[in-house]
């Protein structure tokens, strides 16, 4: 079994630091982009969600036979309903979280068109 050295260290000299006052330009800089609202892409998202919602919607009344269709015709828009519903929800809560001011959420995380 190795034996564990006593070794003292020191902490090293902090010359990089003689005013504390001063901050590190680099970590200050706040983007413009960060603060601009990107509409379009708001708008593209709503659209989104609100046609995945409709065509999940067709999809429960044709499948449970309130609406005349094939049930082959049912699981299309159920696949054309999650494939417009997921993107348009996931944009909008971005948008959504971005304008309560949650911390971790900015309309740069969204794509601008």
């Amino acid at each position: 079994m190795a034996t564990r050295r006593n070794i003292r260290y020191s902490p090293l000299p902090d010359d990089e630091r003689e005013d504390e006052d001063d901050q590190d330009l680099r970590f200050s800089y706040t983007p413009k982009s960060t603060k601009r609202i990107p509409w379009k892409s708001i708008a593209l998202a709503l659209f989104l969600l609100s046609l995945g919602c409709v065509l999940l919607l067709l999809f429960y009344f044709v499948h449970t036979g309130h609406m005349g269709g094939d049930r082959s015709q049912a699981y299309g828009l159920l696949a054309l309903g999650f494939l417009a519903f997921l993107p348009g929800f996931y944009e909008t809560r971005i948008a959504y979280y971005s304008w309560r001011g949650a911390k971790g959420y900015t309309f740069s995380s969204i794509p601008d068109y």
